[in-house]
């Protein structure tokens, strides 16, 4: 990915609105793909049940945030120049 606004990063973002994580998975970033996937999709399972319907807020927060950290990411290669 070249960096910030990139082509890769538009299509990562776009990704991760349709699947929580993708994105991350397709910029290569494992850890941060499998964190924003538990947390954004164990919270809908977890509203789908009528006990623990508040956690969906949680759920959304982390599915934008995964959106949007996939449209900001910036490689170290990128960094560094």
């Amino acid at each position: 990915m070249s960096g910030q606004g990139s082509g890769g990063n538009v299509i990562a973002a776009i990704c991760s609105f349709f699947i929580p994580g993708l994105g991350q998975l397709v910029q290569g970033r494992i850890l941060a793909a499998l964190a924003f996937f538990v947390i954004a999709m164990g919270s809908y399972a977890l509203s789908a049940t009528v006990i623990l319907i508040f956690m969906w807020p949680v759920g959304a927060i982390a599915h934008i945030w995964s959106i949007i950290s996939a449209a900001k990411f910036r490689s170290i290669d990128a960094r560094i120049r």
